[in-house]
């Protein structure tokens, strides 16, 4: 008698769940995946992960469904195991959805790390962080400009944000600003692209990420993993670096998989130092201690930059923020806040009145965002409702603080007062000398290794 399959459903947001699919079950006969469900962003569930991907074992390819329907789900194809595959979570979330699964009769894992991380022929530098909104995406910015400053040709190969075609989307690759438009980037992927294009390193993304790093691999010097929404890195790092934030104590010991994160860490990154509280920066740094007292720590800090400064002196503004910050980063405020503050603006102006469609979707679904718009973008309805909850909103002046240049996307009826930001390391160590540590140790392991082989 035939031994019988293994029935399971990968819990996911069009990310983690994907790349656990695509390294550890794709080609296994003895598991059946028969659905993944979909949170977190929007207008992911109801489509198909396509037989393309899935691989010879899923000629229809396989359903992605609302997480709302899981317990359905379990109980209607007598699932034997469900993996949850997201990320950027308290541990209380994942052992609640643990339990319901259970209760439903199904065995509950975590699937990610290790096992998942491909290797690469080239050097990997991982940048990851404990949360969103800590400061990732400065931080990736500084080490590639640090690696091509000694020479390097850095690829930087960024966290899957696959929204659209994922047959179209096995293996993109952006080199040059038109590309975000030939691709159809929604705002989060083009927050995380333009910046890393604008100076001058191309990006990989995508579904298949054994297909992107042998791409990637042709063209590159070093690889570097720009972590998304705090999951592990996706292939195997010679150096980790994780971002943590002082702004949000704890949360490194008590958010999935954050923890992690900080636990694979060769070198932490204690960000924003300049505007934490001190007891908090103490209460990270004793964290750190307990947990990775191995890891090099680098202070820094994301000083601002405002274009347009001078108009936020007295007015009304409204604060556009990064979205993913806001939402399921859970942040309070952001850049364009501080901005405010500093520069004197008269009032933060409520959104919420204003807000058309999915914007007010996004307020209902995440209540405690509060007075600051996030800058949704994951489809051209989504972009458009943004553009028109913007221009509703009476304000003077609209300070963005998004990592692009909105106007490239939506047209923008009001002045506007641009805010960027960058990682400044204080003191040492720092990023420059940590990096060129690394790779002159590797480069001596490599001699080393050719000289016994002679």
């Amino acid at each position: 008698m035939a031994k019988a399959k293994k029935k399971v459903i990968i819990m996911g947001a069009a990310g983690r769940d994907f790349h656990n699919f695509n390294t550890l079950y794709r080609d296994n006969a003895d598991i059946e995946v028969v659905a993944f469900t979909a949170t977190q962003i929007p207008d992911i569930d109801g489509r198909a992960y396509p037989a393309k991907l899935a691989g010879k074992l899923y000629p229809k390819g396989i359903p992605i469904k609302d997480e709302a329907d899981l317990l359905g789900l379990i109980k209607k194809h007598d699932i034997d195991e469900v993996i949850f595959s997201y990320s950027d979570v308290p541990y209380q979330y994942v052992m609640e959805k643990a339990a319901m699964v259970m209760s439903a009769g199904a065995r509950f894992a975590v699937e990610g790390g290790t096992p998942t991380m491909i290797k690469s022929s080239k050097p990997v530098v991982a940048v990851c962080a404990i949360r969103t909104g800590c400061g990732k995406s400065q931080t990736t910015r500084k080490v590639a400009e640090v690696l091509q400053a000694m020479g390097k040709k850095v690829v930087a190969i960024r966290h899957p944000m696959p929204y659209g075609d994922l047959t179209k989307q096995i293996c993109q690759r952006f080199a040059k600003l038109s590309d975000l438009d030939k691709h159809k980037c929604t705002i989060e992927e083009r927050e995380e692209y333009e910046p890393h294009i604008s100076s001058g390193v191309v990006v990989y993304a995508g579904v298949d990420y054994e297909t992107i790093i042998r791409e990637a691999e042709k063209e590159a010097d070093v690889i570097l993993w720009d972590g998304g929404n705090n999951d592990m890195s996706f292939y195997k790092p010679d150096l980790q670096i994780t971002v943590v934030d002082p702004h949000r104590p704890g949360h490194e010991l008590s958010y999935y998989p954050g923890q992690n994160n900080l636990l694979l860490a060769d070198v932490i990154v204690i960000n924003k130092i300049d505007s934490a509280d001190a007891e908090d920066v103490a209460t990270l740094r004793q964290n750190i201690a307990a947990y990775n007292p191995d890891a090099q720590v680098v202070d820094a800090a994301s000083p601002l930059t405002v274009e347009n400064f001078e108009a936020i002196k007295g007015a009304k503004v409204l604060v556009v923020e990064d979205g993913p910050t806001l939402t399921h980063g859970e942040m309070a405020y952001g850049a364009g806040v501080v901005a405010a503050e500093k520069y004197g603006a008269t009032e933060l102006v409520d959104p919420r009145p204003y807000t058309v469609g999915t914007i007010t979707d996004t307020f209902k679904k995440y209540p405690y965002i509060g007075i600051l718009l996030p800058a949704m973008g994951y489809g051209a309805k989504q972009v458009k409702d943004l553009e028109a909850t913007i221009n509703k909103t009476k304000c003077d002046l609209v300070i963005v603080a998004t990592p692009i240049d909105l106007s490239r996307i939506i047209k923008i009826k009001k002045p506007t007062a641009r805010v960027g930001y960058s990682l400044q390391e204080i003191g040492k160590p720092d990023l420059q000398g940590i990096l060129a540590d690394f790779f002159s140790e590797a480069s001596s392991k490599s001699r080393k290794k050719v000289a016994k082989k002679k």
